[in-house]
């Protein structure tokens, strides 16, 4: 079952997790997958235990209900948020965060990038290095909240942080390694695959 992609374009982070909020409030029919990259700001999901907070930053925080820790978002960084009816689909919330971590690995593979997850710790990683951070919420059967892959961007926001709650968490991005393609290609690309993998899952009502 093929799923409506929208491009958001660059957004503010409040009115894109607003907007993810109705949509799934609204209880809709069908799926959507939301693309868009965000101004600067610092989210911090809902485990603030331990949560250190980044000091004379300039930039906002907000505290937001998907899981995980803090995190940073902004421009050269693709989100993509995945809001999908898991009612029509036979998989589980762990299996699903796994199946957004296996198709940006495929993604980067098709790159010639060697990419691998780590236990306890979702997301996926170039050597000690984390390339893409996953967080999600489930709230009437939907997902919300989703991915984000670091393209090519200012990483130094990260250094004030605990990236994902984990010290000294190195971060990298995808234009180290590859500067061929456009982050509306790169997004595509992952999306194809996200959809390609899910399809295995759909159950016909």
């Amino acid at each position: 079952m093929k799923i409506k992609v929208k491009n958001l374009g660059l957004t503010h982070y409040e009115d894109v997790w607003l907007g993810m909020r109705n949509f799934v409030a609204g209880n809709p029919e069908q799926s959507e997958i939301w693309i868009t990259e965000h101004h600067p700001i610092y989210t911090i999901g809902l485990n603030k235990k331990g949560l250190t907070l980044p000091k004379k930053s300039t930039i906002n925080h907000i505290y937001v209900d998907r899981g995980g820790k803090i995190t940073y978002h902004g421009p050269g960084q693709i989100i993509i948020y995945p809001l999908i009816n898991l009612k029509n689909y036979k998989i589980t919330i762990k299996e699903f965060v796994s199946l957004l971590e296996g198709s940006i690995m495929q993604f980067l593979e098709k790159l010639g990038i060697a990419s691998h997850k780590k236990k306890d710790a979702p997301g996926v990683y170039i050597g000690d290095s984390k390339i893409a951070s996953i967080g999600l919420r489930l709230k009437n059967h939907f997902t919300y909240h989703g991915l984000s892959l670091n393209m090519k961007m200012d990483l130094s926001p990260f250094n004030a942080i605990d990236p994902c709650g984990f010290k000294n968490l190195a971060m990298t991005q995808l234009s180290f390694f590859n500067n061929d393609y456009t982050q509306e290609q790169c997004a595509k690309s992952i999306i194809d695959l996200f959809q390609h993998n899910l399809e295995k899952y759909y159950e016909q009502s």
